[in-house]
């Protein structure tokens, strides 16, 4: 209401019709819960490629976004190593499995500027969707859910990984996104769960109203990182199914966060780590990484 439209209002609310919206969720989700997480139960030592020839095959297959035959084309012309593409996708799973707890847990210092984005990838034949939630002055992927549907459930779930990664949630809290309402769904769910943040929603192609001219440099830079991201994806042609996919996206996520230089950081690195930073190539660092890794799967199983 108007200022002269609340004037009014105190003096005659009978003049009015108010209404209000409320949404009940039943959802079997609690935000912000410790949730216990698998640790995986691979041994890298026991895989007949040497621990140099695995991080080539992750650099020629994620870094460079080679697709798993043209790896294994590469790896037999170039190195003379013979493996099949299945192999590489067999060792893709793995790597995956035993990063994904290291990068998801990983103690990150971030900024006070996020958003988050949706695109498509092809997943056993049928659009599935990635939900990426970035820090935008860091440069660090938070959240990167495959889900076979666009609704609020995952938009919570890929909020909630963005906020377990926070010490204390700030007061002023702000997610920069499209329009799409599962984020306000989301919002409505975790201010029912008394977490609050406001939520920033940029409209369309072109500045239509004052948040979309003030957010829109955000909204931006997620795009860039989905067009990142498809540059890699576009050599698969796909993922035959969705375990595979979130393999595919994890080992996207370490290398975007810990191993690729960028040039808005002066061509460091999102996530400096001088155990990685000190090795000459890219196949001794996801060697290091996977290591890193494999310490700290260790570590959490003996505390």
């Amino acid at each position: 209401m108007s200022k002269k439209e609340k004037k009014r209002f105190k003096k005659d609310p009978q003049a009015f019709k108010l209404r209000y919206i409320f949404r009940q969720f039943h959802i079997d989700f609690r935000p912000l819960s410790k949730r216990s997480f698998e640790l995986p139960k691979v041994d890298l030592s026991r895989i007949y490629a040497s621990p140099h020839v695995l991080g080539l095959i992750l650099t020629y297959h994620v870094n460079y976004g080679l697709s798993a035959r043209k790896t294994a084309a590469i790896m037999q012309d170039v190195h003379g190593v013979a493996i099949s593409h299945q192999t590489i996708l067999n060792y893709e799973n793995s790597v995956a499995l035993l990063l994904k707890p290291y990068v998801d847990h990983y103690p990150y210092e971030l900024s006070d500027q996020f958003c988050g984005d949706e695109t498509y990838i092809r997943v056993n034949g049928k659009w599935h969707y990635l939900f990426f939630f970035f820090d935008a002055v860091k440069k660090i992927i938070l959240s990167y859910p495959v889900s076979p549907n666009r609704d609020t459930v995952t938009a919570i779930r890929a909020i909630d990984e963005v906020l377990v990664k926070m010490q204390d949630i700030p007061k002023d809290l702000t997610f920069v996104v499209d329009g799409n309402p599962i984020y306000l769904l989301a919002q409505h769910f975790f201010a029912q769960n008394d977490i609050k943040f406001d939520v920033k929603q940029v409209i369309g192609l072109t500045n239509e109203d004052p948040i979309s001219t003030e957010y829109r440099p955000l909204k931006q830079i997620i795009e860039r990182l989905n067009r990142t991201f498809k540059g890699n994806y576009r050599s698969t042609h796909g993922f035959g199914s969705e375990h595979g996919s979130v393999s595919y996206v994890t080992l996207f996520v370490a290398y975007f966060n810990f191993l690729r230089p960028h040039a808005s950081l002066e061509g460091k690195v999102p996530v400096v780590n001088t155990a990685l930073s000190g090795l000459p190539t890219m196949p001794a660092r996801w060697t290091k990484l996977i290591d890193l890794a494999q310490h700290w799967i260790v570590q959490q199983r003996l505390a």
